[in-house]
């Protein structure tokens, strides 16, 4: 058996992806002469017919699937190697890009980024603020080279370092409803009250909605310190990080309506990053910084956490 090329193998991975020698050309940016020759020769090469051209799509054979499944293994490690290689070429970088969520404790995490910067004084910092799903956005436009969010950790594309979980409870200002709330609190007698939400700040991604009650009369917000107040002065209500209102629960400014129509949520602040990404010495130590010392923002947000537990277990033996 003859030798064959990675490039021979990447031209027969594009069509196989583009379904087409066309697409997979333009998507190579090579021609499509050059495309349809790649993958003849290795097809002559294996003694295997990898494509079915009779129809009007070119599909894989059963060989040719079981083929890609194995070249996309090698192609995948390819771009590891080559991600490690950029990372070995590159000097100290002259800027990072941070975004910090909506969901993120932004005393503690400031505090760590400018301890962190301090000694970093060639790399200048860009840091953002992002609601909802804007902290992915900028992440996967290439626009941000860290988050401290919450992900989807089964997404492929993306590494993270477990931060803490972050308690959503539902909550309403002391003299907003005429009697005091109970776990048999509906959504539709929450209907008639202005719900308080974090605007997106997703410039082009499809809109999501978290907690949002159908037909309930909205006010938006763009950060929750200002959902905070809102609900405090009785224009609104709405879920709240626990880390950010402890002391108003404390005090009864604010009172939880978490129950059985209201659970709540529990979130995990992580910080996260692109895998297929390279990334320069600047930003390793910034992630090896992070997973050392982020162990007092967990403790924080755990603390919270365990709070909001034992509450809920509380209640359950009342009930």
């Amino acid at each position: 058996m003859a030798e064959f090329t990675l490039r021979d193998l990447q031209c027969f991975d594009a069509v196989v992806r583009a379904g087409g020698f066309q697409a997979a050309a333009a998507a190579l940016h090579r021609s499509h002469p050059a495309v349809f020759a790649a993958v003849a020769k290795l097809e002559r090469q294996l003694g295997l017919s990898l494509l079915d051209r009779s129809g009007y799509r070119v599909r894989p054979t059963e060989a040719g699937l079981s083929f890609h499944r194995r070249a996309q293994a090698l192609l995948g490690e390819l771009d590891v190697l080559r991600t490690h290689a950029a990372q070995l070429a590159m000097g100290e970088e002259s800027e990072l890009h941070v975004v910090i969520g909506d969901l993120c404790p932004r005393p503690q995490a400031l505090g760590l980024l400018g301890r962190f910067f301090a000694q970093c004084p060639a790399t200048r910092l860009h840091l953002h603020f992002e609601a909802v799903t804007g902290p992915w956005e900028r992440l996967f436009d290439g626009a941000a080279d860290l988050i401290l969010h919450r992900v989807d950790k089964s997404d492929p594309r993306l590494e993270w370092l477990d931060l803490g979980k972050v308690p959503m409870v539902p909550v309403v200002g002391a003299g907003m409803l005429p009697a005091p709330p109970t776990r048999a609190l509906t959504p539709e007698r929450m209907r008639e009250y202005t719900q308080c939400v974090m605007r997106d700040t997703a410039r082009h991604s499809p809109p999501r909605d978290y907690f949002v009650i159908e037909g309930a009369p909205q006010c938006t917000v763009g950060d929750q310190l200002m959902k905070k107040e809102i609900i405090l002065q009785n224009l609104g209500w709405g879920h709240m990080p626990r880390f950010l209102i402890e002391e108003e629960l404390r005090d009864g400014r604010l009172l939880s309506i978490a129950g059985r129509h209201f659970p709540g949520r529990v979130e995990e602040l992580v910080a996260a990053r692109r895998r297929d990404r390279p990334q320069g010495p600047v930003a390793q130590r910034l992630w090896a910084y992070l997973q050392a010392q982020a162990s007092a923002l967990r403790g924080a947000l755990d603390v919270a956490a365990s709070k909001t537990s034992a509450k809920r277990t509380v209640r359950r033996r009342g009930a």
